[in-house]
């Protein structure tokens, strides 16, 4: 069995398959394993370079019991309280509480107007929502009209889920504080989407993190990979690094390998696909009508967005500074027109003049080389790199222009640290694509715009027989939880040796 890269759904995939008596081998191109959930170090400052939030860590107890081993035995996972502070245009100050039953107060002593009670109100939808969606929809093979047809069962379920509604018509309708929906809002780009056009069921994204916690890995979440491949590998799948796919190898109408780049062929009978799905259809199989529908599913889908990110090794330290912290702009929509090509800037997608800034500054002594340094990873929303219709991330000067604007944004709105900078490393979309395989640097594959979008995202079962798919550009979608989810689908697909 061949595992087509080390992602954080591939070694889940991998771990789950050689537990369960496989003989499994795992292929990365690069020259280490993780994904998108990577790892930069430089001169003693480290940073996660992808994810920077464990949500749902049941999941990935799962994972591990799978196995017969513990998750707490290979990572060291630390709640966060407080779980996020965030700033808004008005000057507004909000830090939420990592438990959830603290968060109303800090709303109404924040925001006021009744908005804990609002938020509670959503959250009940939400939790509805969860019980409604977790076990057919994320937990088990996405089936087409099969799965409509089990999730519309019962027509007040199906009201519950509102399939017809977006995040923001919902948010709209249950909050009355502005701020309050743009806190709503952003948790759309958790799966790289527009809360305008992505369903009022990612509502349950809010609800997860706040019922079961935001939490870190001691040292970075790429310590999170780095256990989930020696889980892998302690089961005995063997891990091949430096061995990149160039395609996967149909024979009798089934997959039966893959092709490396040197020319090596690894004969498998079955292939799970961890790389990004839009390039597995288009680059890694040969032509087949079987995949004409994904195909057109893909093209027709809208692609994700993607990201820039400052790596910044700062000089010094930033008094109250909390773990993660959000920068809001004073207008949102201007941030998803630009990202997306939309409204103000049809057809056009462009770099946002003033974005919502996220930074994650973990006050971690693994990751700064003294007491008197910060490693901060700041992310900002981009569009994906696209030189024929869009942004040419790779244009001469533009990462390092937009850089020094988004230093300059985060002055403005009250962390100022140019001074303080010893580096910076910039990470455009063209960067990230290159680094991970994801076509264009789109972080989630393609997006949840609109009400078809989970059924335009392929399945874990291709139309190719003996070919799967796991990770973030499959069912059930991106972020960790989800990602760690696919890989227990697939595995259920195959079965046991």
């Amino acid at each position: 069995m061949a595992v087509v890269g080390a992602g954080l759904g591939g070694l889940a995939a991998a771990a789950r398959l050689a537990a369960g008596g496989h003989a499994v081998t795992v292929l990365e191109r690069s020259a280490q394993v993780g994904g998108k959930l990577g790892r930069y170090e430089r001169d003693g400052h480290v940073f996660d370079t992808g994810p920077s939030l464990v949500t749902v860590p049941q999941v990935y107890r799962d994972l591990f019991a799978a196995t017969g081993a513990r998750l707490e035995d290979h990572v060291d996972l630390v709640r966060l309280d407080p779980a996020v502070a965030y700033r808004f245009a008005d000057g507004t100050q909000l830090t939420l509480p990592g438990t959830a039953a603290a968060v109303p107060d800090a709303l109404e002593q924040a925001l006021g107007n009744g908005t804990g009670e609002q938020w509670t109100a959503l959250m009940a939808r939400a939790e509805a929502m969860w019980r409604i969606s977790e076990q057919p929809f994320l937990r088990r093979p996405l089936r087409g009209a099969a799965t409509l047809a089990r999730l519309a069962r019962n027509p007040a379920d199906v009201t519950t889920i509102a399939p017809w509604q977006t995040l923001r018509g919902l948010g709209s309708r249950q909050l009355a504080d502005p701020r309050l929906r743009m806190l709503l809002d952003r948790y759309a780009t958790y799966s790289g989407s527009d809360p305008r056009r992505a369903p009022a069921v990612l509502a349950t994204v809010p609800y997860a993190e706040q019922s079961f916690g935001s939490w870190y890995v001691r040292g970075g979440l790429h310590r999170l990979a780095l256990a989930v491949a020696e889980l892998a590998a302690g089961c005995g799948a063997g891990i091949r690094t430096g061995s990149g796919v160039r395609r996967v190898l149909v024979e009798g109408g089934r997959a039966c390998g893959v092709e490396l780049l040197d020319g090596e062929r690894v004969p498998a009978d079955v292939v799970v696909s961890g790389v990004d799905a839009t390039g597995l259809y288009g680059d890694l199989l040969p032509p087949d009508r079987r995949t004409r529908g994904t195909r057109r599913d893909l093209a027709v889908a809208t692609p994700s967005l993607s990201g820039v990110v400052l790596l910044l090794a700062l000089d010094g330290r930033t008094p109250g500074l909390a773990h993660h912290t959000v920068l809001f702009p004073e207008d949102y929509d201007a941030e998803f027109d630009a990202v997306f090509g939309t409204g103000r800037f049809p057809g056009s997608p462009r770099p946002v003049a003033d974005p919502t800034v996220y930074v994650s500054a973990p006050d971690d002594p693994a990751l700064r080389p003294d007491e008197d340094s910060e490693s901060w990873f700041v992310l900002v929303n981009a569009p994906r790199h696209d030189p024929g219709r869009g942004t040419d991330w790779d244009e001469p000067g533009l990462a390092d222009r937009y850089a020094a604007e988004l230093l300059a944004v985060l002055a403005r709105r009250g962390l100022d640290v140019r001074s303080r900078v010893r580096w910076c490393e910039v990470r455009t979309p063209a960067d990230l694509g290159r680094d991970t395989g994801s076509v264009g640097g789109s972080i989630y594959g393609s997006s949840s715009n609109g009400t078809r979008a989970a059924f335009l995202r392929p399945a874990n079962a291709s139309p190719v027989p003996g070919l799967f798919l796991v990770g973030g550009s499959a069912h059930p979608g991106g972020g960790l939880p989800l990602v760690t989810l696919s890989a227990e689908i697939v595995a259920g697909l195959v079965g046991p040796a």
